[in-house]
C-alpha cells in the first residue's frame, strides 16, 4: 500500500506550535494549493489542506515560515475521528515527513519587511532554500517559477 502526498502551496496563516506533556513539539498549519484549472467564471480556485508536523522539524518549520510562505510538503494522509458535543467529527490531514522552503531568503526578507510595515495589507513569505525533516539531502528549487501568482491567492 502507498500513502504519499506532495503539496506546493502557500501558508494561510502563521503555523501554530505546541508542546506535548513530554516536551515534543507539534505544529499545525494550512496550505492553500491552487487547482490546475479555472472554474466557469474563469477564476482559479484553491484547496485548503490541513497539515501537522512533529519534533525538531516542527520547530524549524515555525522558525522559517509565516503566513504566505511558499512551501513544498512531503507526507502522508491520515484520518481520525473524535466526539465533540455528542457529534462524531471526521478529520483528514497531511502528516508532514519533510518540507522545503521554495523562495529565496532575500525575496522572503523583502516581503516580510513590507508585511511588517502594513500588517493588514501584505503577507509574510518563507525564509530559506532548504529542505527540513527526515529527508533533508535534496535542496529545494532556487527559482519561484511554480505558476502561482500572488493575485491567485485567496488571502
Amino acid at each position: 500500500m502507498i500513502n504519499r502526498t506532495v503539496l506546493v502551496g502557500r501558508l494561510t496563516k502563521d503555523p501554530e506550535i505546541r508542546y506535548t506533556q513530554s516536551g515534543m513539539a507539534v505544529a499545525n498549519f494550512t496550505v492553500a494549493v491552487n487547482r490546475q484549472f479555472t472554474n466557469a467564471n474563469g477564476e482559479r480556485e484553491a484547496d485548503f489542506i490541513g497539515c501537522i508536523i512533529w519534533r525538531k522539524a516542527a520547530e524549524n518549520f515555525c522558525n522559517y515560515t509565516h503566513k504566505g510562505s511558499l512551501v513544498g510538503i512531503d507526507g502522508r494522509i491520515q484520518t481520525s475521528t473524535y466526539e465533540k458535543e455528542g457529534q462524531r467529527v471526521y478529520s483528514t490531514q497531511v502528516v508532514v515527513d519533510s518540507f522545503s522552503l521554495l523562495e529565496p531568503k532575500q525575496q522572503s526578507q523583502q516581503r516580510g519587511q513590507q508585511s511588517n510595515a502594513s500588517d493588514a495589507l501584505h503577507d509574510n513569505f518563507g525564509q530559506s532554500n532548504n529542505t527540513y525533516g527526515q529527508n533533508n539531502n535534496n535542496p529545494a528549487p532556487s527559482s519561484n517559477d511554480f505558476g502561482i501568482n500572488d493575485d491567485d491567492l485567496p488571502f
